[in-house]
C-alpha cells in the first residue's frame, strides 16, 4: 500500500553518530511513500566549530548553505523514496534573553527553515503531504497551511524542560507547536501528562527498534570484537548515548570495581566530563568504543553476558522510555536497569529493576548466571510487538482517522 508522501523535520541529521528514532521512522516511512528528511540546521556558530572539528558533512554542505540553498544528498542505508534536505544557515539565538529581540530573530529563523522546505517540496512535487516534527520546536514546529501539508505532527521524546539549554525558549516553542498540531505523539506515560495541557490531540507513540538488525545477536555467529582483544571474564554492557542528564557514573563505576575481572564496555559517543572526573575511564577494566552505527552493533551485543540501562532517576528520567529496552529485548539479553520511569517498570517481568546501587550490582551477578531459555523467548516476543514496522502502522491509522483516504 503506497502512503502519503512526508517531510520529516529532525533534530537528529541524517549523519546523526548514533542510531535515532527519526531515521529509524523514516526508513521504515520510505517503505511505503516518498520521504524528505530535512535536516536540523546549521547556525553560524556551528558552522564556526564544525568548521574547526574538519566535520566532514559540513564541508560538503557549507558551500551550498553560504549561498541560501539547500543541500541535497542520499543514504545508502535508506536507498528508495527518501531525500535529505539541509536548509540554509540560520543564526545562533538561543542565548537571548526572553522577549521582542528573541522573537523577532526566532521568526526570521524559521522563515529560512519553512522557506527551505517549500523549495524541497515543490521541487519534488510533493503535493498533500504528511508533515512531522520530530522533537525540534526552535524551526517550523508546525507548518502553515498554505505549504500543502495533510496533516502536522509534533513528536515529543523527552522533558524539554528539563535541559537547561533547550529549556529557556523551547518549551514555550514546543507547547506552541503542540497546540498548533493535527497530532502530538509522546514517547512515555509522563510526557503525556506533561503535554495534555497543550495538545489538541494526543497519542502515546512508544519507542520502537529495528527487530531484524538486533535478533543477528541469535541467528549469527560473531568473532570477538578487537574491542574485547585479551579480555577474560565476562562483559557488562551499555548501548547508547553516554550524556550527563541520564547516565549515573558513579553507579558504573561502582559495578566496575565491584566485578574487576569481568569488563565493563560502554558503546555509544561520550558527551559529559563526569567519567574523567570521577576516574571511570582510568578504570583498566573499563572500555569506552566511542559511536558505532547500528549494523555493528550486533556483533559487540553478543558477546555481553547482560545489558545495562544505567539512568539516574531523575524529573528527565521519569518521562523517558528507552529507545534501548526494545534492541536488548530483541538480542534476548538480560536486562539491569534502575527504575526510572513508570515506562520501564513496565517491563518488570522480563527485565531486573533495581532500586539502589547495591542492588544494582547484586542483579548484575542474578543477570550474569541466568540461564532461562522460556524467559528469552519471552523478551524476543515482545520486541517483536515493538518494531517500527507496527508503530508506523499505528501512525498511518491515527493520520487516517483525521483525514479519512481518497
Amino acid at each position: 500500500m503506497n502512503h502519503a508522501p512526508v517531510v520529516f523535520f529532525s533534530l537528529f541529521r541524517s549523519d546523526n553518530p548514533y542510531s535515532s528514532i527519526s531515521l529509524s521512522m523514516a526508513k521504515e516511512l520510505a517503505k511505503t511513500g516518498r520521504v524528505l528528511y530535512v535536516n536540523h540546521p546549521y547556525s553560524i556558530k556551528d558552522c564556526i566549530s564544525g568548521l574547526l572539528q574538519g566535520d566532514p558533512f559540513l564541508r560538503r554542505r557549507l558551500p551550498r548553505m553560504l549561498l541560501g540553498k539547500n543541500s541535497y544528498e542520499t543514504l545508502d542505508s535508506i536507498p528508495d523514496n527518501f531525500m535529505v534536505v539541509q536548509p540554509p544557515i540560520t543564526l545562533p539565538i538561543n542565548w537571548l534573553p526572553v522577549g521582542k529581540i528573541y522573537n523577532f530573530l526566532q521568526r526570521l529563523n524559521n522563515g529560512i527553515v519553512l522557506r527551505s522546505i517549500q523549495k524541497a517540496v515543490n521541487a519534488h512535487e510533493f503535493r498533500n503531504y504528511l508533515y512531522i516534527n520530530c522533537y525540534d520546536p526552535f524551526f517550523a514546529g508546525y507548518i502553515p497551511p498554505k505549504m500543502g501539508a495533510k496533516c502536522c505532527i509534533y513528536h515529543c521524546i523527552d522533558d524539554i524542560s528539563q535541559n537547561a539549554y533547550t529549556a529557556k525558549h523551547g518549551l514555550k516553542l514546543e507547547n506552541e507547536a503542540c497546540q498548533k498540531a493535527d497530532l502530538t505523539f509522546v514517547t512515555s506515560n509522563n510526557l503525556k501528562k506533561l503535554k495534555a495541557p497543550f495538545a489538541r490531540r494526543l497519542v502515546t507513540f512508544f519507542n520502537a527498534a529495528d527487530v531484524s538488525v538486533f535478533q543477528k545477536v541469535i541467528t549469527e555467529e560473531y568473532p570477538k570484537p578487537s574491542e574485547l582483544a585479551g579480555r577474560n571474564g565476562q562483559v557488562i554492557g551499555f548501548i547508547g548515548n553516554l550524556d550527563e542528564l541520564r547516565i549515573d557514573y558513579p553507579l558504573l563505576k561502582k559495578i566496575a570495581a565491584s566485578y574487576p575481572d569481568d569488563t565493563l564496555l560502554l558503546v555509544g559517543p561520550l558527551n559529559s566530563p563526569e567519567p574523567t572526573q570521577i576516574g571511570l575511564d582510568k578504570l583498566p577494566n573499563v572500555i569506552f568504543t566511542g559511536s558505532r552505527k547500528l549494523n555493528d552493533l550486533p556483533p559487540l551485543l553478543q558477546h555481553m553476558g547482560c545489558v545495562l540501562i544505567p539512568f539516574l532517576c531523575n524529573t528527565l528520567t521519569v518521562s523517558i522510555y528507552p529507545l534501548k529496552i526494545n534492541e536488548y529485548l530483541a538480542a534476548g539479553k538480560t536486562v539491569v536497569s534502575t527504575s526510572f520511569s513508570e515506562d520501564i517498570r513496565s517491563f518488570a517481568p522480563v527485565i531486573l529493576l533495581a532500586s539502589t546501587h547495591d542492588d544494582f550490582i547484586h542483579k548484575i551477578e542474578r543477570a550474569l548466571t541466568e540461564n532461562n531459555p522460556a524467559l528469552t523467548q519471552q523478551r524476543i516476543e515482545i520486541a517483536n510487538t515493538n518494531t517500527w514496522e507496527a508503530r508506523i502502522k499505528q501512525l498511518w491509522n491515527e493520520v487516517e482517522t483525521l483525514v479519512p483516504p481518497k
